[in-house]
């Protein structure tokens, strides 16, 4: 670490302050950074996910080049405050919203995007924020915060490396989701041309629920700490959510056989299909071990033999009509009456079978992919503090 330099952020960079527009004013005219595109990406995607109706001045002023870094500056919790995205490229008349930040280079001080981009994500860099932010209704991060806070850069080239390091993993991790977004579209599709434009009229009419095996889930009293903190993988709203269309790999919490034996929760085999039926509802995701799942989801499993993907895709056919049927005073849900009313047509169990054992290659191709992208994550982010303290050096 000899060689490495601390600087204050107020060295580096110069801060400016985004876009507070009216409603009516979004979804047409130029591109804008959204909350979400800094919120959910270490770099500015490709294209930004917003448009909005700006002046000259405005695109001047709130303007976004290559190096600059973007801070969410407000948030309900400390633990979103100061979520970073780094541009690698210009985006030309584009601005971005008011509750970032932007901290565009000095030019005094060379600092190479990639590494920034992996710096002020760097558990270093996010417990300091969280360690300064103000607590009102909302946490906030403002000027003086942000010129007390550091960053601690080694040569340009060392910078270089490590983004470049880190980047290329990134780089496989974003070639898998795109390879699974591929491979999903592709049994999608397969599925509607066998079961839904090639319908015959001899095939059986029945009902969603008739054709699935709908379990429901539970919780183990969180007071008692037996019953968490085990080998049994959790599922909650929120890890559905975040896997939403995919395979679920790690969850948040765990149970225990314990937990498991002595509550409502159920273990559902690898595999099979779980839906989240309150609040957001029809979300869904693949299971990649047995998985227990809390009392606002339902486990899926197939009724017939072994047809763990086409249910899956059946489910993912059906799930616009569930949403659409969903009701509640408070939160939306779905129910078990929900899925008999949702009438489907289906052939034989031996064409279910066959198209089953054709859509299974999707699948596990998509199930190695996963594991893929789990065990790449897991490298990124063990190496990232490493990367970022100097603990670990990488060759020039």
């Amino acid at each position: 670490m000899s060689e490495w330099k601390e600087y204050q952020l107020d060295e580096v960079y110069d801060f400016a302050s985004g876009l507070s527009k009216s409603a009516d004013q979004f979804g047409f005219g130029y591109g804008f950074c959204s909350f979400k595109d800094v919120f959910k990406n270490y770099f500015l995607p490709e294209k930004l996910s917003s448009l909005a109706n700006t002046s000259e001045k405005e695109r001047k002023s709130c303007s976004i080049k290559l190096g600059d870094v973007f801070l969410t500056r407000t948030s309900e919790t400390q633990e979103e405050l100061g979520m970073s995205s780094v541009a690698l490229k210009d985006y030309p008349e584009a601005t971005f919203n008011g509750f970032t930040k932007r901290l565009r280079p000095k030019g005094v001080i060379e600092v190479n995007p990639e590494y920034a981009g992996y710096y002020f994500r760097s558990p270093k860099f996010r417990a300091n924020v969280t360690s300064m932010s103000s607590m009102t209704t909302r946490a906030s991060l403002n000027n003086d915060m942000l010129a007390a806070l550091s960053i601690n850069l080694p040569s340009p080239k060392e910078q270089a490396t490590i983004g470049n390091t880190l980047k290329s993993l990134d780089n496989k991790i974003d070639l898998l989701h795109r390879q699974n977004d591929t491979l999903e579209a592709m049994a999608e599709t397969l599925f509607r041309q066998w079961f839904v434009e090639d319908t015959k009229e001899d095939w059986a009419e029945t009902n969603l629920f008739d054709s699935i095996e709908l379990i429901g889930g539970g919780t183990p009293k969180t007071e008692n700490a037996e019953y968490w903190d085990g080998n049994i993988k959790w599922l909650s709203c929120g890890d559905i959510s975040a896997n939403h269309k995919n395979f679920v790999v790690r969850t948040e919490k765990s149970i225990t056989e314990i937990g498991l034996q002595n509550s409502s929760a159920k273990l559902l085999p690898k595999f099979s299909t779980v839906i989240s039926a309150r609040g957001t509802v029809g979300k869904y995701c693949l299971l990649s071990e047995p998985m227990a799942y809390s009392q606002s989801n339902y486990g899926i499993k197939p009724k017939f033999e072994g047809c763990f993907f086409f249910t899956y895709l059946l489910v993912a056919y059906s799930v616009n009509e569930l949403q659409a049927a969903a009701y509640g005073s408070v939160f939306d849900t779905i129910t078990t009456t929900t899925f008999k009313e949702l009438k489907i047509s289906l052939p034989e169990s031996l064409v279910i079978q066959e198209f089953e054992e054709i859509a299974k290659p999707y699948f596990k191709k998509m199930f190695n992919n996963q594991n893929q992208i789990h065990t790449l994550t897991t490298l990124r982010d063990t190496l990232l503090p490493k990367l970022m303290s100097g603990e670990v050096r990488v060759k020039m």
